[in-house]
């Protein structure tokens, strides 16, 4: 099977891409730096942006999964959110153009996008079908409503997209619990183990999120089921709240106390770390309904033992599941 990944550089398209090369896929990064050699992967140039010569392997592909957009691990400074905004959109659009004009189209198009499309809250789960999208809460910062007006535009233009022989999967996807280095578990864990892990501003607001392993399985479950289209949430069945979350990561860490957040030194921490306090402060209650309504069964479906796995392995070198 040929996989084409644009944006397939960051932390989770290394996740993704080793563990396609290594079930022996044809895997092909698009990507707009230069970057190390990964076994069994190819790199292409592109700009996200416009059509070149990168849409030859679009066309005979089997499978894309497009993860290109900023990181939104930065400060929300407008300038931030419109390239945020801009990546996005613009690179749906020119990949769904890529797969428009394909002679022989990949059969599945799936597309990231993020759970944190859906509403603050504390109380009912979020999922697919009665999941209330989120913009208009009266009781959150004004500006966190253009996160979700990113997440819409992000699905927008891939159900846009004139591509009638190639199905369409957007992945609202939970934060990633993953060894590789990078991402937001090597950050967690990095704080537990000084004595921050304490909850932040109370610690009440859910967190929703994913291991690994369930994350690249639910993508080939994906892949290979041909009835599942459109928005499907990548999460974890139990999301939990943030002060319960961290207090098993401080268990499975071996880390007896955590230094508890107010709300205004969550600013000064994200301020210092060119980060932003949503994506600690905004409660984000999402579960996956259509994967478990078509018979997904979750590796790592509790959040305790989840955490104790990954710690096992940042302790040893990291290996892939297939």
């Amino acid at each position: 099977m040929k996989v084409v990944i644009p944006g397939g550089t960051g932390h989770l398209g290394r996740v993704l891409s080793r563990a396609l090369a290594g079930d022996g896929h044809e895997v092909v990064v698009l990507t707009r730096r230069e970057t190390g050699p990964e076994p069994g992967v190819r790199y292409i140039r592109w700009d996200g942006r416009s059509a070149g010569p990168w849409t030859r392997e679009i066309d005979g592909s089997d499978v894309v999964v497009n993860l290109a957009g900023r990181s939104v691990n930065c400060r929300y400074t407008r300038a931030n959110l419109r390239e945020m905004m801009n990546s996005r959109v613009d690179s749906a659009r020119v990949v769904g153009g890529a797969i428009a004009r394909a002679a022989r189209p990949p059969r599945v198009w799936l597309q990231m996008s993020t759970a944190t499309i859906y509403a603050h809250t504390h109380d009912v789960p979020n999922d697919e079908t009665t999941g209330v999208l989120g913009g208009d809460e009266p009781d959150v910062p004004a500006y966190w409503a253009y996160s979700v007006d990113i997440a819409k535009a992000w699905e927008r233009e891939q159900q846009l997209a004139a591509t009638p022989h190639t199905r369409k999967v957007a992945l609202r996807t939970a934060m990633v619990m993953s060894p590789e280095p990078g991402g937001a578990f090597e950050m967690l864990l990095r704080l537990a183990r000084l004595g921050l892990g304490g909850p932040v501003a109370g610690g009440a607001q859910y967190l929703s999120w994913i291991h690994e392993d369930d994350l690249l399985r639910a993508i080939d479950f994906l892949v290979a089921r041909d009835d599942l289209s459109g928005p499907v949430n990548l999460a974890a069945p139990e999301p939990l709240p943030y002060r319960d979350f961290l207090r098993a990561l401080r268990a499975a860490a071996g880390v007896p106390f955590g230094l508890p957040a107010t709300r205004w030194l969550a600013e000064i921490g994200a301020f210092l770390l060119r980060s932003d306090t949503e994506l600690l402060l905004k409660s984000r209650r999402v579960v996956p309904g259509r994967l478990l309504a078509a018979g997904f069964a979750f590796d790592h479906p509790d959040w305790p033992a989840a955490a104790e796995d990954l710690v096992h392995r940042t302790k040893g070198p990291l290996r892939t599941v297939h």
